[in-house]
């Protein structure tokens, strides 16, 4: 096969010098593969294989466990600390959940590498992981409804919360304005005030596929919140996954 632009998406090891590892590729989605050897000491492969690094990639196998054939790096490693590794790791995480193996899913890929290059800047981290929530959404067929569960148009000056079963919004004395729905429903996504609404409409939307088991990810991003309120009480940053 031609080598294909991919990124790490989770690895554990796998018998002795081996790994198993998750990855997202442009052409098939995710993809479940044995890296044979890289657990070695001073294997050039383990090098390669981090989260956050371009690859290229080669495998083998009809079946749903692949053989992974080649690992080259196509471009640096996002270099994340903090909050910005954090949403890295979320990112990753809710993708391994989520996508199931080997559906396609090449505009999941783009925004994910748009990702990778916004998360080290603060300002820039936030949008760019709300627009790659959106594609996995859109990617699972998931994305919400911007009407009511009957297909009505929502009413610009109420206010909604977000019913799962029906993937719509129903009326509701605390929730969201319709008129901030409508700007999530078209994209305008730069509106002032609208990213406390537009991630937790994500948050809603996701919510339902995730299901109960919590996200390691997310853990990791409250108790670093946690920290931050214990060493500095009158902080009050939002971090974007939580």
């Amino acid at each position: 096969m031609t080598p294909e632009p991919a990124f790490l998406l989770h690895r554990r090891p796998y018998r002795e010098t081996s790994a198993l590892v998750d990855l997202l590729t442009i052409n098939h989605g995710r993809v479940r593969a044995v890296a044979h050897g890289v657990q070695r000491p001073g294997s050039k492969s383990r090098q390669r294989l981090q989260p956050f690094t371009p690859l290229f990639v080669t495998w083998r196998g009809e079946r749903e466990l692949k053989r992974l054939m080649l690992m080259e790096s196509r471009g640096h490693t996002a270099l994340l600390v903090g909050e910005g590794l954090l949403c890295g790791l979320y990112a990753n995480e809710i993708a391994t959940r989520l996508l199931p193996l080997e559906m396609p899913a090449d505009e999941t890929f783009a925004f994910y590498t748009a990702l990778m290059d916004a998360l080290p800047l603060p300002a820039e981290r936030a949008l760019a992981l709300r627009r790659y929530e959106w594609a996995l959404l859109e990617a699972l067929g998931a994305t919400p409804r911007f009407t009511t569960p009957n297909d009505f148009a929502l009413d610009p000056h109420a206010r909604y919360q977000f019913d799962a079963l029906n993937r719509a919004f129903v009326p509701a004395q605390r929730g969201w304005e319709g008129r901030t729905l409508r700007y999530i429903e078209q994209g305008s996504w730069h509106q002032p005030g609208l990213a406390n609404a537009l991630k937790a409409v994500m948050r809603a939307a996701l919510a339902p596929m995730l299901g109960s088991q919590e996200l390691r990810s997310r853990r990791l991003m409250l108790d670093l919140a946690r920290r931050r309120h214990v060493s500095a009480p009158t902080s009050t940053g939002s971090l974007p996954p939580s």
